[in-house]
């Protein structure tokens, strides 16, 4: 078993949603991600739930209530009814309305919180989300193929317990939603390493964007260039986010691990590869401080399951082996069928190392304009639904030891995870805070 103690959260139903023929954006890639987590047999490393699924009144913490009103009732049976909405809450051609699209929200929202929630009573030192980071989203409205900000919503919950948060984005697209969410207060630390310049969305993410008021020098932005590569990538994310540890001092982190990063990617332009990008997941991990791995951006669907699986792996501490195990996707993988695929790209590096190193030197030079890493008062910690839940769940004694074949047998088999009595998706009564 891992050192760290990973909860891993899925919903056997989030994959099958459709946001529509053409669309980039395809949930299907959580279904393929998720078994080859089965199939590389990671699940035994890590304790599996199927999630809570969040309520209008959990993703009204953040977002304006007749936005979520909207989401509700809006179907494809009745958008024509909601022309006005449509465009007053940009509900369209990226956002598209489709069936089950509350649901949807509602599965990949409940399991941001819910990692939130079990981070906080201390149940876990990682959690992971793969169908979370929907980073785009906004108070009033939709972006960017994001609807509900579950980032914004699972960091809410984490400030209960938590004085200062970090939030990093490896997405390649900068992580707009998360910034302007927190960009006036010092509780959360944002840090986002995208692409920027030539029109590219969502436009936002200049070095200079810093954060304002309480705020101020608390948003850091690294803005790339296409075709960076996973030595260039590596040698400015790792400065950065050693200055930010330094001089924030965070006591939890969350990680949006977008896949649109990588090499040949439907939308990207970065030639990032599985282990490069996995090199980011690994560094902030060792940094050992609690840890909440989300999912994001991603549109080749064979590539994101391939990144996501990988650094399933390098959470638990579990290697596995480059050659993908048979499963019902395999010919998603041909010719190679392998876990790190060779990165063949004609695109050039166009971030010179002067470049990268003035933008990391420009980084350092705004921390240094932080006194000392916040503190908070002391005050009552509102209550969370999941509080008596988790402390029913008693930890294992560990002096005693547990074979092989009981661990084994612990686990349910892949189509049995969700049937037993330990099943998590129970209705669990809201206590208001």
């Amino acid at each position: 078993m891992s050192s760290k103690r990973v909860v891993y959260f899925w919903d056997p139903d989030v994959g099958n949603y459709h946001y529509g023929v053409g669309h980039p954006m395809k949930p299907h890639r959580l279904s393929v991600t998720h078994s080859l987590v089965l199939h590389y047999e990671l699940y035994k490393k890590m304790q599996i739930y199927r999630p809570y699924r969040a309520s209008a009144h959990d993703m009204s913490r953040f977002h304006s209530e007749d936005y979520i009103d909207f989401l509700q009732k809006v179907t494809p049976n009745t958008v024509q009814a909601y022309n006005k909405s449509l465009s007053h809450f940009n509900v369209g051609d990226d956002c598209p309305v489709f069936e089950g699209l509350f649901d949807f929200c509602s599965m990949y929202t409940g399991a941001s919180l819910e990692g939130a929630t079990r981070l906080n009573h201390q149940c876990c030192d990682i959690a992971i989300n793969w169908s979370g980071g929907l980073h785009h989203a906004k108070k009033f409205e939709a972006s960017g193929f994001c609807y509900i900000n579950d980032i914004v919503i699972a960091i809410l919950e984490l400030l209960k317990f938590h004085p200062r948060v970090l939030y990093i984005d490896i997405d390649i697209h900068h992580g707009d939603g998360v910034q302007e969410a927190f960009y006036l207060t010092d509780r959360v630390m944002t840090v986002s390493f995208h692409k920027y310049g030539n029109y590219f969305f969502p436009g936002t993410g200049d070095m200079y964007e810093i954060g304002a008021e309480s705020g101020r020098y608390y948003s850091v932005n690294v803005p790339l260039k296409e075709g960076i590569d996973d030595n260039s990538y590596f040698q400015t994310f790792k400065p950065v986010i050693q200055a930010v540890m330094e001089f924030y001092q965070p006591t939890c982190i969350v990680l949006q691990c977008g896949a649109d990063s990588l090499a040949g990617d439907r939308l990207g332009c970065f030639a990032l590869s599985t282990k490069g990008h996995g090199e980011c997941v690994k560094f902030v991990k060792e940094l050992n401080v609690p840890l909440l791995v989300l999912g994001g951006g991603g549109y080749t669907v064979r590539n994101v399951s391939r990144c996501w699986t990988y650094e399933t792996s390098l959470l638990v501490d579990s290697p596995i082996s480059s050659e993908i195990p048979y499963n019902e996707y395999f010919e998603y993988f041909a010719p190679d069928f392998t876990l790190h695929p060779n990165i063949n790209t004609k695109q050039d590096n166009a971030n010179s190392k002067q470049y990268l190193e003035t933008i990391v030197k420009a980084v350092t030079e705004n921390l240094k304009c932080l006194i000392h890493a916040p503190s908070v008062q002391m005050q009552d910690v509102p209550e969370d639904f999941f509080r008596t839940q988790m402390e029913e769940e008693k930890e294992p004694d560990p002096e005693v030891k547990v074979s092989v074949q009981e661990a084994d047998a612990s686990v349910e088999p892949p189509n049995e995870f969700y049937d037993g009595e330990k099943d998590q998706d129970k209705e669990m009564e809201q206590v208001e805070a």
